[in-house]
């Protein structure tokens, strides 16, 4: 655009003379017929010699604005002898009430480059030609304004105002005696570029248009003779579809202040930058219409200015990072700041250096997410983070529950700093199908930075991703499409304490923070700085532990609740380390000896829920839990973090089937929800078994599966873990007081967390004894007989029926002789099962001599299986009881012969409860006792002993029923008294 030349002395004063003829007559004009908007709007950034100001972070020698409003009527220029005449008549299609201008993305402006004027010497208007008493210095451009045609031109300085509260910059200007104040601020949503607004422009001004020109650098020399009160006002006229005035000097002004530039052109090359505007009118407020730059109505497709040079601007950000504390395994804030030196944004030939756009910051391995902060914690959800607002109290919109830091930045283009807090973000709900509903990551973890200055009008908000390893934990944090705004430090504070946000490093040695810095000048090309922080102490403060390896001594604690012996109660179990230790990675346990599960009547949790489970969020598995409820046998507490504040989450227990080669298992199912986190579930499954020769319950560590260590990406810390078999009636105490205890392996982790084959064993147990043992009773009953083979030197089988009472004491040890007359037939030894074989459940046929079945309450099923033979270190072999069923047991008899009869003895028999015991023993040619006599000719008796668990003994002796031929009836009645002799035994 060319500049325009001045009216003549004459032009001037013909329209000066019909100004206040014309006003009153627009003012009294008739609605505009057409519709209301921008004929023209144009910016452009040039420079000195009048060509485009293209590179890239310079400061441009002026920016121009240009707009004419559509208007009804027609305008032509005369020009005779060097004189310029306006004719016509017309009026604006509507008067403008609101104006808004969004800058190009990326344009600075400086408000501190200049002195400001105060809102009184802007007000305090002059005689004539009225205009402000502003000072000089504060002027920062020229207008002109098109009144009475679109081509008449009412010129004016420009001034930097004094800012009230709320507004960033103001600029300020006079036009016929009525001053126009256009605010300067931030837009308060991405992508946050500098906006103009005009509020309620008065009333009686009827202009067609406006050309508005800010210098690059106002106290630049080159501006004084246009500088505030040196410019000429009053009416200039032209003529051309798009005006330009010309302006008139009337002196020099200089401002003897440091050049200092109040522009700035955008940092960035990627595509050319638009300019929105939108406005409404007097006469319809709130209608509002808009458009873009170079969108015009008759012209060709647009071409808006771009600007290049962007890799020749510089980017050198510094850093550092560390945590508030130097101690090892520790709960831990974080200092994070940022600087940046720019000597060319203050220098008017010097090139700004680009602001960043992305930030990638890598913490050390070793720093994670502490799950203690998530006690309490609450979360900012979208809606949340709409109400915060400018003036909005803390509490107003992110809850103050969610705010985990603190922010400060400064900028070297305003004389205070913005502060601002860190939120955490709502997790997404993977059941949600609408993208980013809960928060724009769609990620389990995010957060919110929220600055604002209720003084300077700056409202950012920005989202945060936060990526946690899924493997070590390591947190790799992303801030994207930060504001082009030239910031000069920046300071982020997480907070510490017990509820602190992140675990430092559980070793000490030194650690590097990186972080990627992407510049909006080249955002392809990252540069990577780092900063370290040592880790200098252990836990407490104390000594570091040599070599780098932890200690690990942890602690185990077991017991019934209620202890009375052979009663139901339920049974708790509890491991422990302490911060600063290795670990938990896996454990066994061995139950104290009679500490059983009834699991008569209990269901078993299929597989296919199992699966299900672990599928579902954290959440749905609390909702709608996967397992049948019959096989719920009670419940877990785990306590995560470090310091003395963990975090709980409750989990459940359920009985299931075989796992891994055991019998059983138990399935442990946490929905893993602590405070507004939901980690999914987490299924944990231990294999179960029962020790075959002492039925002592067993957790097989090596066929389950581990202790969690980390969860999606959440390294948890496990301290404290508690079991809780708590059915009713489900565990049953031993009856037997002597002590003994339960027992657990714990492995910790030595120097690598992630590898199984450097955990290190640590045996635990912890002292176990019931109470009241003398308090049941004990008087087993057994019935012993023999079929076919009376005759001497026949092999009679033998059947054994052994019935206790209930709620007795277990039998702990049974002796039993039988009658001299019966003798072990060692020719009728076929073959016995070695040990080996035995244990490779490989016992060879022939060695098997009989066959055993058992009742217990415990179970829905009875256990049955052979009895072998099998090697000893004794003279005889022993008689093995192997009873098979949901549960295996193994009981040993030690065969030997006194005063020439066959004794049998069971030491050491499980402490569990029997409601019946059968046996039988093969007889004729696969039998083992023969006769040495008629076994009818005479009755036969055995002697038995009975050894409590309680400690109560019970002896006897026992008629051994014969299968005899029909006898008199004196026999008759000798056999009934016989028959009532063998129901019990005679103390």
């Amino acid at each position: 655009m060319n500049r325009r030349h001045g009216l003549t002395l004459r032009a001037r004063l013909l329209l000066t003379a019909g100004l206040s003829a014309a006003l009153l007559a627009l003012a009294l004009a008739a609605p505009a017929a057409a519709e209301f908007g921008m004929k023209e709007f144009d910016l452009q950034f040039t420079k000195k010699d009048g060509s485009l100001a293209t590179q890239a972070g310079s400061h441009p020698y002026e920016m121009t604005t240009d707009f004419l409003l559509n208007y009804t009527g027609e305008f032509f220029i005369e020009e005779e002898e060097g004189e310029v005449f306006v004719f016509g008549e017309g009026n604006p299609d509507g008067e403008g009430k609101n104006l808004r201008i969004d800058q190009p993305v990326g344009l600075i402006g400086d408000p501190t480059a200049v002195p400001t004027c105060t809102s009184a010497d802007f007000f305090d208007l002059g005689e004539g030609e009225p205009q402000p008493s502003c000072p000089a210095a504060s002027a920062v451009g020229v207008m002109a304004a098109n009144v009475l045609s679109p081509f008449a031109f009412y010129s004016s300085a420009v001034y930097s105002l004094e800012p009230p509260p709320g507004v960033a910059a103001r600029i300020g200007f006079v036009v016929l005696s009525v001053p126009v104040i256009a605010d300067i601020g931030l837009n308060d949503e991405q992508p946050y570029n500098v906006v103009v607004s005009v509020v309620n422009e008065p009333l009686p001004l009827k202009i067609f248009g406006s050309t508005v020109t800010l210098w690059g650098t106002p106290t630049d020399p080159v501006h004084d003779p246009l500088r505030g009160d040196c410019l000429a006002t009053g009416l200039e006229a032209g003529g051309s579809a798009f005006l330009e005035p010309a302006y008139t000097s009337v002196g020099e002004c200089p401002t003897n202040s440091e050049e200092r530039p109040f522009l700035t052109l955008p940092s960035t090359c990627e595509e050319p930058l638009s300019t929105h505007w939108r406005m409404d009118s007097w006469q319809e407020p709130g209608k509002w219409v808009e458009g873009s730059l170079l969108t015009h109505d008759n012209a060709e497709p647009p071409n808006p200015q771009g600007f290049s040079g962007c890799k020749k601007l510089g980017f050198s950000p510094e850093f550092e990072t560390e945590p508030t504390t130097n101690q090892a395994e520790t709960g831990s804030g974080l200092e994070f700041h940022l600087h940046f030196d720019d000597e060319g944004l203050t220098n008017p030939d010097g090139l700004s250096e680009s602001p960043t756009k992305k930030v990638v910051v890598t913490l050390p391995e070793g720093i994670t997410i502490n799950p203690s902060v998530g006690e309490g914690l609450g979360v900012c959800t979208p809606a949340d983070l709409e109400r915060e607002t400018l003036h909005s109290e803390p509490g107003e919109g992110c809850p103050n529950s969610s705010k985990i830091g603190t922010l400060h930045a400064e900028t070297p283009i305003v004389n205070e700093g913005v502060d601002g807090a860190v939120f955490l973000a709502q997790q997404d709900d993977p059941r949600t199908a609408e993208p980013g509903a809960e928060n724009p990551f769609d990620s389990l973890i995010a957060l919110y930075f929220v600055l604002k200055n209720e003084n300077l009008g700056a409202l950012v908000k920005l989202p945060v991703k936060v990526e946690p390893d899924p493997t070590t934990g390591r947190l790799v944090t992303t801030l994207d499409r930060v504001p082009q705004i030239p910031i000069s430090d920046f300071d982020l504070h997480l907070r510490e304490g017990q509820r602190a946000p992140l675990v430092t490093p559980a070793t000490c040695g030194t650690y590097t923070t990186e972080a990627k810095m992407y510049p909006w000048s080249d955002p392809t090309n990252p540069r990577t700085v780092t900063s370290t922080f040592e880790i200098t102490k252990g836990k407490d403060g104390g000594a570091c532990p040599p070599g780098g390896l932890p200690p690990f001594n942890p602690r185990f604690e077991a017991g019934s609740v209620n202890n009375n012996a052979g009663s139901f109660s339920p049974f708790n179990m509890r491991l422990i380390r302490e911060d600063g230790e290795q670990d938990m990675t896996k454990f066994s346990a061995i139950l104290p000896p009679g500490e059983l599960g009834s699991l008569a009547g209990v269901d078993k949790c299929p597989d296919s829920a199992i699966a299900a489970a672990r599928a579902k969020t954290g959440s749905e598995e609390a909702a709608s839990p996967s397992c049948p409820a019959n096989s719920l046998i009670g419940h877990t507490l785990a306590g995560a973090g470090v310091g003395g504040a963990l975090t709980y989450v409750k989990g459940y227990t359920y009985l299931g089937g075989p796992y891994h080669g055991d019998p059983l298992s138990v399935i442990s199912i946490t929905p893993a929800l602590a405070g507004p986190f939901d980690a999914g579930t987490v299924v944990v499954r231990l294999a179960l078994t029962l020790n075959p020769k002492t039925a002592e319950v067993e957790v097989d560590g090596a066929a389950s599966d581990p202790i969690p260590h980390i969860l999606k990406g959440i390294v948890l810390k496990v301290r404290d873990l508690r079991v809780y078999v708590d059915r009713p009636n489900f565990t049953l105490n031993p009856t037997s007081c002597d002590e003994s205890s339960a027992k657990a392996t714990l492995f910790g982790s030595y120097l690598n967390v992630f590898e199984p084959a450097d955990d290190v064993p640590v045996g635990l147990s912890t002292r176990y004894q019931a109470a009241n043992c003398l308090n049941l009773g004990f008087k087993p009953r057994l019935a012993l007989s023999l079929r076919g083979g009376t005759r001497r030197g026949g092999h009679p089988g033998l059947e054994a029926i052994y019935t206790p009472r209930p709620g007795d004491a277990n039998l702990k040890g049974l002796v039993v002789r039988l009658p001299r007359s019966a003798f072990l037939d060692q020719a009728h030894i076929r073959t016995i099962c070695t040990r080996v074989q035995f244990a490779a459940d490989n016992c060879p046929k022939a060695a098997q001599y009989g066959y055993i079945k058992a009742w217990t309450p415990l179970l829905d099923e009875p256990l049955q299986g052979p009895v072998w033979l099998r090697s000893s270190n004794h003279k005889l072999p022993d008689l093995v009881f192997d009873l098979r069923g949901l549960v295996d047991v193994e009981v040993a008899t030690r065969l030997d012969s006194v005063g020439g009869g066959i004794r049998a003895k069971v030491e050491g028999a499980p402490d569990a409860p029997i409601s019946k015991v059968i046996l039988n023993m093969q007889g004729g040619r696969k039998g083992l006792i023969v006769n040495s006599r008629d076994l009818c000719r005479r009755p036969a008796r055995a002697s038995a002993r009975f050894d409590g668990h309680n400690g109560r003994r019970l002896s006897g002796r026992s008629l051994m029923r014969a299968q005899c031929a029909k006898r008199t009836a004196k026999h008759a009645h000798r056999g009934k008294q016989a028959r009532l002799a063998r129901q019990s035994i005679v103390d």
